[in-house]
């Protein structure tokens, strides 16, 4: 750690940039009906979440690599002014179509504030402190989850949707002046390379698979317009791997998944992240599609989980200056593998007591499990692929979530068919618990490796 850094202002500055990014879903969701009521523009109500999502996908592994080539701060600093411009645009936004597109844009900076925060905590920290540090950042995304819908309604009724975005700008100068002020790093200063062939062609096959994705959410079935998408993506994503496999500097280095802990991490955090959103869609179309219960009583349903994952991130961070990384992973998804085969087993009578015990242990072994890989994954690589290795990782927990609803969704309207809401919506739960089981088999490749990830910390 370079001895001018002063660790504490950088921890409060990171926070602060986590805390954005992990309100900005839940709030804007929240705000989107009054949106909608001043804006217009319904047909485009979904695209508003939906360009925002994409442009975090796509952008979150080229800030990683960026962050690598031109040092953490500068990448960070630059994700956060787009973040912000496009956060005042968005509150500015006079039509519906005025704020897709500025939504994009906000979306582009939000992959800095996704990934970065967790590449500077694995520099400036050594192991046993990093992995502590990390469970505390992880904890944001509880309490965001907590605050989001409650700031949003709250703002939306006494001052205005308009600023929901505009309160971003004075949370994101501050973490940004605490990082130039508290974060010191020595870059090599040298002519460097970017693949901008391998940028162009991930965008491709990002876009078109994530359209193709919601194509299918909506007609649930392929048709010849979804067809197509996935064949560009698919011929884009061949490119892509070729140009990635040849370049000098490329975005995504394929080396990256030769090594096992961030092989593992991914494949895991793939499936992980596919039960995660599926169970944020459907436990709450469970408790008011199936019981007949209200919105309030889902919401209480899904809140245990934004208070027991901060406690497992927590913990996480403080057994693995003790545990090998592999127990402590194996741990939380089998945490999770309990909580998947507990909604298995919700009935149209199944106490709300239940269903918060439930929910509260699957939030809990998602803090312990995803705590644990991203500092699997930091410590696996050196100083200058660190930022790519955790842009990898993002993009997988990405795609996982985007795949997940799309599939999980399909399975719904197809066995809604020919039986019963709760019928169907049990089918998506067995498929949870053998998804948790897959990331369970994956996981235990870790226990031939001895010790922690670090490999090069």
């Amino acid at each position: 750690m370079n001895r001018e850094t002063k660790p504490k202002s950088v921890v409060i500055a990171l926070l602060i940039a986590t805390f954005l990014m992990a309100i900005e879903g839940t709030i804007v969701s929240t705000a989107m009906p009054k949106i909608v009521e001043d804006l217009g523009g319904s047909h485009l109500y979904t695209w508003v979440i939906s360009v925002y999502l994409l442009a975090v996908v796509i952008s979150t592994p080229v800030f990683g690599k960026m962050a690598d080539l031109y040092g953490r701060k500068l990448m960070f600093t630059i994700g956060t002014i787009i973040f912000l411009v496009g956060s005042m645009l968005s509150g500015l936004s006079q039509n519906m179509e005025q704020l897709v597109i500025f939504r994009l844009i906000q979306g582009i900076g939000a992959g800095a504030l996704a990934t970065i925060p967790f590449t500077i905590i694995g520099d400036i920290f050594e192991f046993e402190v990093r992995a502590k540090m990390q469970g505390w950042v992880s904890s944001v995304w509880g309490i965001a989850g907590i605050i989001g819908p409650l700031a949003g309604g709250f703002i939306v009724d006494t001052i205005s949707w308009h600023w929901i975005f505009f309160m971003n700008l004075p949370f994101g100068i501050v973490a940004l002046i605490l990082l130039w002020v508290s974060l010191h790093e020595q870059i090599d200063k040298k002519k460097q390379i970017i693949d901008y062939a391998g940028i162009f062609t991930f965008a491709v096959c990002m876009s078109a698979f994530l359209y193709a994705l919601s194509l299918l959410k909506e007609a649930k079935q392929f048709t010849g317009p979804i067809n197509i998408l996935l064949a560009v993506s698919l011929v884009s994503l061949c490119l892509f791997l070729w140009i990635e496999k040849n370049g000098k500097e490329p975005m995504l280095p394929l080396s990256l998944f030769r090594k096992k802990f961030i092989m593992i991490a991914n494949l895991a955090g793939f499936f992980l992240s596919f039960i995660l959103v599926a169970v944020t869609f459907y436990i709450p179309l469970w408790v008011q599609g199936v019981t007949g219960l209200t919105a309030t009583i889902s919401g209480l349903v899904m809140s245990p989980m934004s208070i027991t994952w901060p406690l497992g991130a927590v913990l996480s961070g403080k057994w693995m200056s003790r545990k090998p990384i592999s127990h402590i992973t194996l741990m939380g998804i089998a945490v999770i593998t309990v909580g998947c085969i507990g909604f298995a087993f919700f009935q149209m009578t199944t106490p709300v007591a239940f269903m918060l015990v439930v929910t509260a242990v699957i939030g809990f072994g998602f803090g312990i499990t995803f705590t644990a890989f991203t500092v699997a994954v930091q410590s696996a690589v050196d100083w200058n692929m660190r930022g790519a290795a955790m842009g990898s990782n993002n993009l997988m927990r990405n795609l996982g979530q985007a795949i997940g609803i799309a599939v999980s969704g399909l399975l719904l309207s197809e066995q809604l068919k020919g039986s019963a809401l709760a019928s169907s919506l049990h089918s998506v739960f067995l498929l949870l618990v053998l998804l948790a089981v897959a990331s369970f088999a994956v996981t235990t490749l870790l226990l031939r490796e001895k010790g922690t990830a670090l490999g090069s910390s």
